[in-house]
């Protein structure tokens, strides 16, 4: 069976697959994302994936460990795509998830819209995160911490 376009946006973000978000993303994309700490707009595959997805939502220092769930659908003419994932960042254990509508022409998605749950601590996690968050901007604030994302 052959994957849809958003199972393999999944894998490709999951791995921070640059060269393979750009294949899937048209080079004139309509983006629009929500994180706990910002709204991001984009118009260009460069954008959203150098400067959004890989440059904020994941950093280089953000290790993708597991890939727990995918599930797709159609909306009508819209695709949708769900996943979760787990992610080490200096040693310690995370969970995300993440949401996302879609449209393809060309071969391409020209049209995405994407909704983070936030980055948090993940409870099954052997090595405990103490309640700190990582990544740059799809992260929730430390609830024990009165200061909010510095990134959103």
């Amino acid at each position: 069976m052959t994957e849809t376009a958003g199972e393999q946006f999944v894998r490709a973000f999951t791995a921070r697959d640059r060269i393979g978000l750009s294949v899937l993303l048209a080079d004139s994309i309509d983006f629009r994302g929500l994180t706990p700490g910002r709204y991001w707009e984009g118009t260009t595959s460069r954008e959203v994936v150098d400067e959004i997805l890989l440059g904020h939502w994941l950093d280089d220092t953000d290790h993708v460990t597991e890939l727990i769930s995918v599930a797709t659908g159609r909306v009508a003419d819209r695709e949708h795509v769900a996943y979760r994932f787990r992610l080490e960042s200096a040693g310690l254990s995370y969970i995300a998830e993440q949401q996302a509508y879609y449209m393809v022409s060309g071969g391409k998605i020209d049209w995405l819209r994407m909704l983070c749950s936030g980055t948090r601590p993940d409870p099954e996690a052997a090595s405990g995160s103490g309640g700190s968050s990582v990544g740059g901007s799809c992260l929730l604030p430390d609830a024990s911490s009165s200061s909010a994302d510095p990134a959103g």
